[in-house]
């Protein structure tokens, strides 16, 4: 050891070991939330009074010895509370209040279920680390089906009442009936809300994935609905030229592998009085703005193992999660927009919303 050189204090030592294990701990309990929602006990157990594990299991059709040993983890996180005595387990009133279904838009164990998804693709994302290069959207099991979760609680649900009316003339002319475009619509949630809200309106969806288009063409027509339609296509080469008057991308230009184009694309199909509306992540481009974020590793950490890595395996751009609205700002100013408005709303923590018109007009 070189005679400069300072040793760690024990008590700085100790107070990371501890540190560390609680963030193991929390780890595996993000784990256990998203089986918990995945199977359907935490909206089992909210509303009664409590049960057995055997009763849970019963009332949720599932195997009893699974049930017990996740009712442990939960119940060592303090997230169920346990009677020793009788056996019976209970989900706090105040904990289904963020942990159910019924509890959406506040459901964290949608989100949770990010977590085992970025770990399964954790040995490919190792390999990127020593060879570059990205791991594709069609690696990422169950990818459409939470990202259609997720964006029913972060868009659709704040959709109508506030995420539309940052444009105070925008639900007046959805209502008298405008041309409307989403990109990288997945499912098609927020397209099919609009669509079924304003019937007067055309809407049109796109994306890269077969898988999802379907899904959203087959949700469309149960719903009854004649003035939409979900076509497969890369927003990279898109054609279309003033065509709509509202062009809407949801959680996706920072995954695409060439959003500058991207946006010149879009700046091209909106017509001279319209709009285009971007939802993205509420971070700043420089790493030191953003040490307060209260979910920084999360997204830096979603970056690196889905946000990034789809762009660059695409030979793409990589912008991550975490571009921020600086450059966010200066894209939408370099694709031809000549007023850009920035957004946010008091309820949401994750996001900022971009209203971006044509020349300013």
């Amino acid at each position: 050891m070189s005679p400069t050189a300072t040793l760690p204090s024990p008590d700085t030592v100790e107070a990371f070991g501890k540190r560390l294990l609680d963030i193991i701990n929390h780890g595996a309990i993000g784990i256990g939330l998203s089986v918990g929602h995945r199977t359907g006990l935490f909206d089992q157990m909210a509303g009664r009074e409590g049960g057995t594990s055997m009763d849970i299991a019963q009332g949720a059709g599932l195997d009893e010895r699974y049930v017990r040993e996740w009712l442990g983890a939960m119940v060592t996180a303090r997230i169920v509370d346990h009677e020793p005595t009788s056996g019976r387990y209970s989900l706090p009133t105040e904990h289904a209040a963020l942990l159910t279904r019924a509890a959406s838009p506040d459901n964290m164990a949608v989100t949770a279920q990010w977590l085992a998804i970025l770990a399964g693709v954790e040995d490919r994302i190792v390999e990127c680390f020593h060879t570059g290069g990205g791991v594709p959207y069609e690696a990422f099991d169950r990818f459409h089906e939470v990202m259609a979760e997720d964006s029913a609680q972060t868009v659709v649900s704040a959709l109508f009442d506030h995420i539309l009316p940052l444009a105070p003339e925008l639900p007046g002319r959805l209502r008298d009936g405008i041309d409307v475009m989403d990109i990288g619509c997945g499912r098609g949630r927020a397209l099919l809300a609009m669509a079924s809200e304003y019937p007067n309106s055309r809407f049109q969806g796109y994306d890269l994935s077969s898988v999802a288009i379907e899904a959203a063409r087959t949700e469309a027509t149960a719903m009854g609905l004649d003035n939409i339609a979900f076509d497969e296509a890369d927003a990279a080469w898109l054609l279309d030229e003033d065509r709509f008057d509202l062009v809407t991308a949801f959680d996706i230009v920072h995954d695409q592998a060439e959003p500058d184009r991207v946006l010149a694309n879009l700046h091209r199909a909106v017509r001279p009085s319209g709009l285009l509306l971007v939802q993205d992540i509420a971070t700043h481009t420089d790493l030191e703005k953003n040490l307060d974020h209260p979910l920084g590793p999360f997204l830096y950490t979603l970056s690196y193992t889905h946000c990034m890595t789809v762009s660059l395996a695409q030979g793409g751009a990589g912008l991550g999660t975490c571009w921020g609205r600086e450059l966010a700002e200066r894209m939408l100013t370099e694709a031809g927009f000549g007023e850009v408005e920035v957004h946010s709303l008091d309820h949401d923590i994750q996001n900022f919303f971009y209203l971006a018109r044509p020349g300013g007009g």
